[in-house]
């Protein structure tokens, strides 16, 4: 019995794992669109900066690997948009209220040499620690697209 135990433990955990690897490593993210084929637009999944070599996007559909050596480009900007439809539909006070969205750009050349980008709805806890990172490994500044989303990466 502690065996079975034990088997249903160790299978649990194993089941488990990819999904904790992906939240532990990395920011919640929405591929928004770009220019890589293999990816669908509006994938959810997790951005990973923790390999030395190799950016990653997981998703339940599969792995896109960057290498930091091939990105030339990160960018972030924030759009601010008032949310009518709620203010409409619960309370005229929700006109005040603004939804900030955090989008990162990461452009790279392909391994055919090609340049490609890749546009990502990053959560708002995991925005600065992917943009620091992505510092750190490529070399590279953060381009920011306003003053609003300076003050906003750089906390």
């Amino acid at each position: 019995m502690l065996r079975t135990l034990l088997g249903a433990l160790i299978a649990s955990v194993l089941a488990l794992s990819p999904q904790l690897q992906a939240r532990d490593f990395g920011g919640h993210a929405h591929y928004v669109g770009g220019t890589v084929a293999d990816l669908p637009s509006k994938s959810e999944g997790h951005i990973q900066t923790t390999d030395a070599d190799t950016m990653l996007f997981v998703t339940h559909r599969g792995t896109m690997r960057v290498p930091y050596s091939e990105i030339n480009l990160i960018e972030y900007g924030q759009r601010v948009s008032r949310r009518y439809a709620e203010a409409i539909l619960i309370s005229p006070l929700m006109m005040l209220s603004k939804k900030r969205t955090h989008f990162l750009t990461v452009g790279f050349s392909d391994a055919g040499g090609r340049q490609q980008a890749m546009i990502f709805e990053v959560s708002k806890s995991d925005i600065r620690t992917v943009l620091v990172t992505l510092e750190a490994r490529t070399g590279r500044k953060v381009e920011f697209q306003d003053e609003e989303a300076r003050k906003a990466g750089k906390g």
